[in-house]
């Protein structure tokens, strides 16, 4: 008798679930959305004028605890600079494969060229092609990100156009001097974009 109890009192759990909204995403038709500031695929900005924002540091490389970055600096051609530094990042890659996605690369940045956008559904053939470089990550002369996808149609769109929420923070480091001012440089194609909104000092 206390069996057949147990059994009518689990199928009333699993008929009291069953009439109600389904909460399960239809992917990869629709993409679920993702927050400002998403830790997803990296992105090498450039200025207005259209020059590189990476000078070369190896700072990025430096600081992540993954050791995906490689980055060789070079000095700038005089009759051709490739940014407004001494220095330009000749060789940048980023193994995608190890990335923790713990975005110490962009903190690190002191230029603000290395962002971060919401895309992390990112799919290869083989692991030589996870290995992104500057073809890559370098944004295109429209100020947009590149895909890394040839042929495929499976990276969103939408979430790789989202690649600078990290520096639109409003109160930098939680001070409220900071809150909705500007403290970034503008990007090719967007100039400076406005801050978010909506960061408040906490009442004590």
């Amino acid at each position: 008798m206390s069996e057949n109890f147990g059994l009518f009192k689990g199928l009333k759990v699993t008929f009291k679930e069953l009439f109600k909204k389904s909460v399960t995403d239809k992917y990869p038709k629709q993409f679920r959305e993702k927050p400002q500031r998403f830790h997803g695929r990296h992105v090498l900005n450039r200025y207005e004028d259209g020059m590189e924002k990476c000078i070369g540091c190896e700072l990025c490389a430096g600081v992540c605890p993954a050791q995906c970055i490689y980055v060789r600096g070079e000095e700038n051609p005089e009759d051709n600079p490739v940014s407004p530094g001494e220095r330009y990042g000749f060789i940048y890659e980023i193994n995608m494969l190890r990335c923790i996605y713990c975005a110490l690369c962009v903190e690190a940045c002191p230029t603000e060229a290395i962002t971060m956008s919401s895309l992390f559904e990112m799919s290869v053939t083989n692991r030589a092609d996870a290995i992104f470089d500057k073809s890559v990550l370098v944004v295109d002369d429209s100020g947009k990100p590149r895909s890394h996808e040839e042929k495929t149609n499976l990276t969103n769109e939408k979430d790789l156009q989202n690649f600078d929420g990290w520096m639109r923070a409003t109160s930098s480091n939680g001070n409220p001097n900071y809150q909705n001012v500007i403290n970034w440089s503008g990007s090719l194609g967007y100039g400076k974009k406005e801050p978010e909104k909506g960061q408040h000092l906490e009442e004590e």
